[in-house]
């Protein structure tokens, strides 16, 4: 606080003084600068002191000393303070330096006088103290003067306080040192001439620095653990070798060091300075590191490339000294990968540096072709490309790049044309398997020095490799590299027109079929990272791509839009009009949502802020957006609301623009003056449109869009400034956009309505809808809330915490902690809280209130638990006590208050202690111990005990005459609350401490302060820990209170004070005891939360550390589940070993340990696979769960596409290159499973787990000799194993062991092994072995595209001989399918001849099948089935490659044949698809199919069979042009016959909805094409069981009758609209009102096959439909099929019942009285049966169809007769709830305006949150509005009707009055004001 007294002082004195007013100015700026939090507020003000500064300066020249100096000693006070920002000490340096012009010696002797009082002699510097000289030394000129000139003393002081520091035990690894090093480092950087001749000069030498250099090197060699310091330590020191006044003195302390490592200790000689060394204690390996590094980074190039004289073999400091350590530290397998490979990269960039200095020395190359670094250098690369290691692949980057970059200077200067090294590393590249990353960076980084053509020419796969890269995310960015590098190389190749025609050539492809492409994962990547570059690059391309983007279907339109927003982002935006307006009309109803989104972007974004959105802009986006607040994907409305804040952020800043009377961007002459006020009502409607989709009758996915729709609306156009933010701060003239708004009575943002509505969503069921309506109203609406409304929500928040239902209590945290932040004192009080007049902090009112209340509950727990769980549960209150405490920043800045320390430590104590009492309750009840004496260290209960303890508490409260049934298998409800307490209240217990101690130990908490968690309340806080995950049982608990003990052991663990790190590690070394030691109870399967502690303690180590507590703890399982098995283990308890191994498992599974878990993974692998081999099932099983984890451990997360990628692209070298141990240990166990065993069959239990280990890696590029060539022998072997699956995993695990190089050598290697005849067979396993590697191996493979059929052809000349194995001669089925399945992976390879004799064999056995069921003779053979399944397969797939006549009609013919497994065989292959698509043979298939569909349907000899005959049926014909004349001659005569079984079958039969739902859309398929206007009764059967389906719970069936709506229904209704089939149109009325209700499924796909029915009845322009029809989204599909029924159908009597009937029957008297009842709560509640149907706002969408149908209604017609019959039925019932609805909310508003306390207030608030009411509201203004409109319309005729005694008129004026008093409750939405809503579109999707 010296800044702000000095400028009191300062301002006291200059307020008397001419101009002193500047003066305060700047003070005050200065002081706003010293109190603000964000860096953006203190570089504002600070702004604002330099402006002034520049008048100040001026005048105090005219001043003397005594008067200049206050103001510059202030400046500096509040310079010193500001050393811990570097921009603001250097404003500040600017600033002192403005006012001292023509002062420059007062400045001086001032900031001599500030420094010097930082070192007082003989005292520790403290870290500000360090910090501030650090800041002078690097920052401040006057600074630097004044250390060079005390020197001695800096020194002095600096290595007084790096050995106080090393030798602390509190902190010897904190800030405070790195701060020292620092300071030593800035200190020999800055000041190299002052430094040097106390090292190098004989006369200067000082013992000071000597002891100081003494300290360095015992950091650097490990005296601490932290790597920063001995990171930081090693730059230190060589920035102290630069200080040598020669290079060679230089080069000989370097050698020092170097020869010091190597020795351990001794006499070092640095310089003149001479020490003796201590000996390193703990080698790490991170020595040479630390001082290689350091070296690298900073050394001067002279030093390191200078000649060593005194060794002759070696030329300088660079190549022979650093290469070999910086070599050795790549190949060492320690944690600190990243660094060692940031050495190697810092030396390349250094070598390219010292070239021309080292050509002088050698006179040679450097990297001569065959020179032994090179050969190191690109073996280092190339071993570490495919690391894992966060970080490292920038590092490769950089090498190959400096690497390649190197070789080409040596080329050029010693002119070498020949660069073979080029050629190497594209041949490596080429023959990698296009998944590996690694692939791609040598790739970009050649590209420039061979050429694009070069390139290409050596690597044709390359464009359509990288089409691949590009739908897969983690080689996407790889991929693009290497496509802008030979883009932008074929540019620079070729200038003109040419160039866009050589890009076509090779990549036009490549990028259309990626935009066209209907994956979105291709789309997005191609656009996002290929398309604008390609614009901006060539101009041209995008007439290229246009042509290929102008097909009508989904894909297309996407790439359109995509190619029209990035040719605007490159050229600047075009107008929407003609034909792209109408086809972007198109894209924004399509029913795909990257389509919308898509064109949605087009129309929001533009290059230029300001640039406005125009009238036809503005009527698409209001057409849009009300039809889209309810599409259910989360990432659609996070992308709507990016959109939609770009359109907000236009509108603002070109309204602006035109406030300040400038034109905005793009605007013409004349249309500016319209602009502003269609700017203002688009969001005055858009604000509305969101407040009205908040209602709890809206589903969840409109509330979510509402909410994220108007965040951005209060984002962009409110003037409300967040501190914290970087960017998205509103303007400073948005005051002026404000003003002008509410003068045009728009922009209310904060009005009483809105804040009804965030209320409302602050009782939804869903924390997303909560959290987000809490912070919008937090962050945007003033405080305070009006008192009715802060007093209504305190009570409805009490309410909630008392619920036992999980929500509500969540509900009741977040109303709690929302009352919070918007109360002031007022509030307090008026809330009545306990203590609320005398405790001067809110927060701290608050959270005792709640304590209270918790302690109350904990209360009435002790006394009778059951009726706690029920009506006082405890998770909600802990619940709201974690939200008000972690959450609200203005409680976290209460706590670091000084005169509130004591009252927060007080309460602290007080909620860890109840918290504790708690815990032990709820778990003590569980196992029949209750109360605080309970058992800590007791077992978990199991099921079972948990059960008994409960039982009996309920017991004990209901009597023993009212014991349940014992035989019930269900929980009762008092079972269930009981368990919902503890677990729940277990869960929030553990976060809340958790997050206790985050807050409260973390670094930033001010000195001074005592610790508001003492160390008592933390021992008792981890006993709480300790307590719930050693007892509890519930998985969700003890995931919730693990990751609060995570978080509570990093805060431990990182805290300076050992006494509190201690505490996780005394809990660690008492959890490895109690695993290891003898008990009678099992732990780990009875508790699942004992593997987490272990999990919990390790994972809150510093990454950055050593994290020693992990070594310890996997030393220790390792030891302990090696342990030998005792000889009379007990089975039913679990072993320590077994525990030992779940305990790895789950720290292997952690994700917080990260690749910390690497170093150990060879000793775990080894442990796991010998216990697969324990006679323990238990060990058993707990060792292949964590070789399952080590695996996903070592190999990555999947993140291929495709089925089988190998996840991450690991290529077997890589691996074995990044775990040379592991290797060791699988080759070991190989080997050993591989040798014969004698006597018999020998099982090996890990062989499986390590063959399928290495079957999910990729191949390599290696030659014989490398590491991954060790396994090919033992794999060959395993060919012969007589266990067939090893035989299948070896043949898989064989590919990535041999190279591609090598597959074709070991193929013809494998082929000449098989027999050539029957005599010669040795051995079935080893033939069928060799086959299945023969078929591995020709597989297309990972990332491979197979041999050519000219590389094949030696294989195949060798198969062609062995032809006998497709046979009977072959006697075993499996030997002969697997060598058809070998002969199919190379059919092209083959003779005319021998392909002929396949067709032959096949032929010859198929055939032989009918004649053997004919005569009865069938032979069974083992895995006969599967040969004649492959061949039909092959029959197949031959028949679609070739395209014959004869191969088509055999597979027909098969088909027809009574072979089940030909015939289930095909159709698989038909549902399946697999092989390419042949039109001939679909055609072909379906034909055969419909021939004999009547015969199928009359056998019915399997129901398996009937379904996959029908699905393929349904496959061949799913799409309307598959179908023929052909088709329909096919079912001529067969057709009703057909129809009417598969009919009968969904009607009468119940085979299961499978089978069900392709007999439904099978008779739709039929329909569709058969039925006639006689066919009514059949059409009606029809539409009955669509009706069935489309209300059936199955969901499978609800998308059965969408489709088959799809199918059929269009031609039915096409019928009736153009009047062919009048007598249809009931039916047709049946379909459309099925399509509404099959809109609103809840499931997304059935709405979207519903939508394809709507889509064909859209009336779309024919030329705009080339391809048949565009489908539109599911609400686009809603709109058109009311209005296709009120155009269409208006005058048909039923369609004024058919749609009434969507409108459900509510009572609201029942609902109001519901919410008066106030019953308790139950636990379980309801589920709606579909959760996406909204019927109030369908209700509001269905009024204006319902109005203008009655305006159709003829006098006398029939559908006067309906609505007559409809008035008098419905009528009076409105009009008595109208009147019951005015009577009750009047009666409500005049007690609430009269007692304004009570529960008035309470059962409003719950009203605004009931779902229920605001449906039955909106169904009933909805139903009053269309009586009111029956009324004007039917005119005397509704004069009968009995009960309505009102007129139309007085009805109308009824239904306002009592609209506007429901508006004024937040029960409905407020009527349109003004014309915002009016021009811009209807709310909710209304049409």
């Amino acid at each position: 606080m010296g800044a702000e007294r000095e400028a009191r002082a300062c301002a006291a004195l200059y307020a008397e003084l001419r101009g002193g007013g500047t003066v305060l100015s700047c003070l005050r700026c200065l002081r706003r600068a010293a109190g603000s939090t964000a860096k953006r507020c203190k570089d504002k003000y600070l702004e604002e002191a330099l402006l002034l500064s520049q008048t100040l300066s001026e005048g105090l020249r005219e001043l003397d000393e005594a008067e200049a100096r206050p103001l510059l000693r202030c400046v500096l006070a509040f310079q010193m303070e500001a050393t811990g920002s570097s921009s603001s000490f250097q404003k500040l340096e600017r600033l002192v330096t403005q006012l001292a012009v023509g002062k420059e010696a007062l400045l001086a002797q001032e900031v001599g006088i500030l420094l010097a009082g930082l070192v007082p002699q003989g005292e520790v510097l403290s870290p500000q103290d360090l910090q501030s000289v650090c800041m002078f030394l690097e920052e401040s000129r006057l600074g630097r003067q004044h250390w060079q000139q005390n020197l001695a003393q800096l020194l002095q002081h600096l290595a007084t306080t790096l050995g106080w520091v090393l030798q602390s035990q509190t902190m010897p690894d904190s800030t405070w040192g790195y701060l020292v090093i620092k300071a030593c480092l800035q200190l020999f950087q800055v000041l190299p001439k002052d430094v040097a001749p106390l090292v190098w000069s004989v006369e200067g030498k000082n013992e000071t620095l000597q002891r100081l250099l003494r300290l360095l090197l015992e950091v650097a060699w490990g005296k601490t653990r932290n790597r920063d310091m001995r990171l930081l330590a090693g730059t230190a020191l060589s920035m102290l070798v630069n200080t040598a006044p020669q290079p060679q003195h230089g080069v000989s302390a370097t050698l020092a060091l170097f020869q010091l490592l190597d020795q351990g200790t001794g006499e070092l000689k640095f310089g003149e300075l001479v020490m003796e060394v201590p000996p390193i204690l703990e080698s790490d390996g991170l020595e040479k590191l630390v001082l290689t590094r350091g070296l690298l980074t900073c050394c001067k190039t002279d030093i390191l490339s200078c000649q060593l004289e005194s060794f002759t073999h070696k030329v300088c400091l660079l190549l022979d000294v650093v290469f070999p350590a910086v070599y050795a530290l790549t190949k060492e397998q320690k944690d600190c990968h990243y660094y060692c490979f940031q050495a190697c990269t810092l030396w390349l960039q250094r070598l390219r540096d010292s070239l021309p200095a080292i050509w002088h020395l050698m006179g040679t190359r450097v990297l001569a072709q065959d020179t032994q670094l090179l050969q190191q250098l690109t073996q280092l690369v190339w071993d570490n490309a495919e690391t894992s290691v966060e970080g490292i692949s920038e590092f490769i980057q950089s090498s190959f790049r400096l690497l390649l970059e190197i070789y080409y200077l040596e080329c050029q200067h010693f002119q070498d044309q020949e660069r073979l090294l080029y050629q190497q590393i594209l041949q490596r590249v080429v023959s990698m398997p296009w998944q590996i990353k690694a692939r791609y960076v040598p790739l970009c980084s050649i590209v420039p020095y061979m050429g694009s053509q070069q390139v290409l020419d050596a690597y044709p796969d390359l464009p359509q490799h990288l089409l691949k890269c590009l739908s897969t995310n983690h080689l996407c960015p790889a991929a693009a590299e290497v496509y802008k590098a030979l883009v932008r190389q074929q540019c620079a190749e070729r200038q003109g027109a040419g160039a866009a025609e050589r890009w076509a050539l090779h990549w036009l492809p490549l990028l259309s079929g990626a935009l066209c492409s209907p994956l979105p994962i291709l789309h997005g990547n191609a656009t996002n990272h290929l398309l604008a570059w390609t614009l901006r690059q060539l101009p041209a391309a995008q007439a290229l791509l246009a042509a290929r983007c102008g097909g009508w279907d989904a894909a297309s339109l996407r790439a359109w839009v995509s190619l029209l927003r990035a040719q605007g982002s490159v050229a600047g935006p075009m107008q929407l009009q003609g034909d792209t307006l109408e086809r972007l009309r198109c894209c924004l109803r399509s029913r795909e949502d990257g389509v919308r989104l898509a064109a949605l972007g087009l129309l929001c974004c533009s290059p230029g802020t300001n640039r406005p959105l125009s009238s036809g802009e503005m009527r698409l986006l209001a057409e849009f957006l009300p039809l889209n607040l309810n599409c259910d994907s989360s990432s659609f409305r996070q992308l709507l609301q990016a959109s939609v804040r770009k359109a907000l952020v236009r509108l603002r800043d070109s309204s602006l623009a035109q406030l300040r009377g400038k034109a905005a961007q793009g605007t013409k002459p004349g249309e500016g003056a319209g602009q502003l006020e269609r700017a203002v009502g688009f969001v005055e409607w858009l604000l509305q449109l969101s407040i009205a989709s908040l209602g709890p009758g809206s589903n969840y996915q409109r509330k979510k869009t509402a909410l994220l729709l108007l965040a951005a609306v209060l984002e962009t156009c409110t003037d409300t400034w967040s501190p914290n933010r970087k960017k998205g701060q509103p303007p400073r003239t948005m005051a002026t956009l404000l003003s002008y708004a509410r003068e045009s009575g728009c922009w209310d943002f904060f009005s009483h309505t809105n804040l009804l509505a965030l209320l409302s969503c602050l009782q939804d069921s869903t924390n997303e809808i909560r959290d987000l309506a809490s912070e919008l109203l937090i962050r945007y609406f003033p405080v305070p809330l009006p008192e009715p409304t802060a007093l209504a929500l305190f009570q409805l928040a009490q309410e909630a915490l008392g619920s036992p239902r999980v929500q509500e209590a969540e509900t009741g945290a977040v109303l709690m902690k929302t009352i919070l932040q918007k109360s002031d004192s007022a509030t307090m009080k008026i809330l009545a809280l306990h203590a609320a007049s005398t405790v001067p902090s809110q927060g701290l009112c608050f959270a005792q209130h709640l304590l209270h209340v918790l302690q109350a509950q904990y209360a009435i727990a002790c006394q009778d638990l059951l009726q706690a769980a029920a009506s006082a549960p405890m998770h909600g209150t802990v619940t709201a006590l974690r939200r008000c405490l972690l959450q609200v920043p203005e409680v976290a800045t209460s706590m670091q208050a000084a005169e509130l320390a004591q009252s927060w430590q007080e309460f602290f104590s007080s909620l860890v202690t109840t918290v504790r009492d708690i815990t032990s309750l709820l778990l003590g009840a569980l196992q029949s111990q209750q109360g605080p004496g309970a058992d800590e260290q007791a077992a978990a209960p199991s099921f079972a005990d948990m059960g008994n303890a409960i039982f009996s508490l309920i017991t004990m409260r209901k009597g023993q005459g009212q014991e349940e049934d014992e035989d019930s298998v269900l929980l009762s409800e008092e079972h269930s609350l009981i368990l919902t307490c503890c677990w729940v209240s277990v869960k929030e217990i553990g976060l809340l401490l958790g997050g206790l101690a985050e807050l409260l130990l973390a670094p930033a908490q001010p000195a001074g302060l005592a610790p508001l968690l003492p160390l008592p309340t933390l021992q008792t806080a981890a006993r709480v820990f300790q307590e719930i995950l050693l007892r509890c049982r519930h998985w969700g608990a003890v995931e919730g209170c693990s990751m609060g003990f995570t978080k509570f052991c990093a805060a431990l663990l990182n805290h300076p004070d050992m006494k509190l790190q201690a505490i996780p590690q005394t809990m660690l070394e008492q959890g490895l005891e109690a695993l290891s030691g003898p008990r009678s109870s099992s732990v780990t399967r009875r508790a699942a939360g004992f593997p987490m502690l272990f999990l919990c303690i390790v994972s809150g180590e510093a990454p950055a550390e050593a994290r020693p507590l992990l070594t310890c703890c996997i030393h220790t399982l390792l030891a302990l589940a090696a342990t030998v098995l005792p000889q009379d283990w007990d089975q039913t308890l679990d072993l320590p070993q077994v525990c030992a191994l779940h305990v790895l498992q789950t720290l292997v599974r952690g994700t917080g340990l990260g690749a910390a878990l690497l170093r150990h993974a060879a000793p775990m692998v080894a442990l796991a696979l010998r216990g697969l081999g324990s006679p323990c099932w238990a060990m058993r099983n707990a060792a292949i769960q964590l070789f399952s984890a080590l695996t996903s451990r070592l190999l990555g997360q999947a993140r291929s596409c495709g089925e089988g990628c190998p996840a991450e692209g690991v290529s077997l070298p890589a691996f074995l290159g990044q775990h040379p141990q592991l290797g060791a240990v699988l080759l070991g166990e190989l080997a050993a499973a591989a040798e014969p065993a004698l006597g018999g069959p020998c099982l090996h239990p890990a062989l499986h787990a390590i063959l399928t280990l290495l079957a999910q890696l990729q191949p390599g590029t290696d030659g014989p000799g490398s590491p991954s060539a060790r396994f090919l022998a033992p794999l060959l072997g395993l060919a012969g194993s007589p266990i067939h699956a090893v035989r299948v995993m070896a043949a898989k695990a064989l590919v990535p062991v041999v190279c591609p190089s090598q597959r074709r050598g070991l193929l013809l290697q494998l082929a000449q092994q098989l027999p050539a005849a029957p005599g010669q067979l040795r051995s079935h396993n080893a033939l069928h072995g060799h086959l299945l590697q023969m078929r591995a191996l020709l597989g297309p493979g990972p990332g491979t595209s197979g041999l050519s059929a000219e590389e094949l052809q030696p294989v195949a000349l060798q198969l062609e001989t062995r032809g006998w194995l497709l046979t009977p001669a072959q006697r075993c089925p499996l030997v002969r399918a697997t060598f058809l399945q070998v002969l199919a992976l190379m059919p092209v390879s083959f003779s005319s001849g021998f392909t002929q004799s396949i067709r032959d064999a096949i032929n010859s056995e198929l055939g032989s099948l009918s004649l053997g069921r004919k005569q009865g003779c069938t032979e069974l053979q083992v895995g006969l089935p599967i040969l004649h399944q492959t061949m039909a397969h092959f029959l197949c797939s031959e028949a679609a490659r070739m395209v014959d006549s004869e191969w088509i009609g055999a597979v027909c013919s098969l088909l027809q044949q009574p072979s089940p497994n030909v015939q289930l065989a095909i159709l698989v292959w038909v549902v399946t698809g697999e092989g390419a698509t042949c039109e001939e043979l679909d055609k072909a298939l379906g034909l055969t199919l419909l021939e004999t569909l009547h015969s199928v349907l009359q056998e019915r000899r399997d129901k398996e069979f009937l379904r996959l005959y029908l699905e393929a049926l349904l496959h061949l014909y799913r799409e309307p042009s598959s179908w023929t004349q052909e088709a329909s001659c096919k079912l001529q005569g067969s057709s009703a016959a057909c129809l009417e079984m598969l009919l009968h079958m969904v009607e009468a039969e119940y085979p299961g909805p499978d089978l069900l739902s392709q007999a439904l859309c099978a008779a739709s398929l039929l329909l569709a094409h058969w039925v006639g206007p006689e066919d009514s009764l059949l059409l009606g059967r029809w539409c009955a069981a669509l009706e069935d389906c489309s209300r059936s719970t199955s969901e499978v069936l609800r998308l059965a009758a969408a489709r088959s709506l799809h199918t059929a229904a269009p031609r039915v209704l096409r019928c009736c609209l153009h009047a062919a089939w009048p007598s249809f149109v009931p039916e047709a009325l049946r379909l459309i009102n099925m399509g509404i209700h099959l809109l609103q499924d809840e499931d997304r796909e059935v709405r979207h096959e519903a939508s394809g029915f709507a889509s064909f009845l859209q009336p779309e322009p024919r030329d705009l439909l080339p391809d048949g029809c565009i489908f539109v989204q599911d609400n686009v599909g809603l709109q058109g099929l009311l209005q296709l029924l009120l155009a269409e159908f208006g005058q048909h009597p039923q369609t004024f019942d058919l749609l009434l009937q969507h409108l459900p029957v509510l009572d609201i008297r029942g609902i109001v009285e519901g919410l008066e009842a106030n019953k308790a709560a139950s636990l379980y509640k309801e589920d709606e049966p579909n959760v996406f149907a909204e019927p109030a706002v369908l209700a509001w969408q269905l009024l204006p169809i319902l109005l203008q149908l009655l305006e159709k209604v003829p006098a006398g017609g029939p559908l006067c007769a309906s609505a007559l019959c409809w008035l008098a039925a419905v009528g009076p019932g409105v009009l008595h709830d109208l009147q019951y609805c005015k009577q009750r909310w009047s009666q409500g508003m005049e007690q609430h305006a009269a007692l304004k306390t009570g529960t008035a207030a309470c059962w409003g608030m719950k009203a605004l949150g009931c779902a229920k009411l605001h449906t039955a509201v909106a169904v009933l203004l909805v139903r009053a509005r269309v009586v009111v409109q029956a009324l004007q319309v039917l005119g005397e005729s509704a004069s009968t009707v009995p009960g309505l005694g009102c007129s139309a008129q007085e009805l109308e004026q009824e239904l306002v009055l009592v609209q506007e008093l429901l508006a004024q409750h937040g029960l409905t939405p407020v009527l349109s004001q003004g014309n915002a809503m009016g021009k811009m579109g209807p709310l909710l999707g209304a049409t």
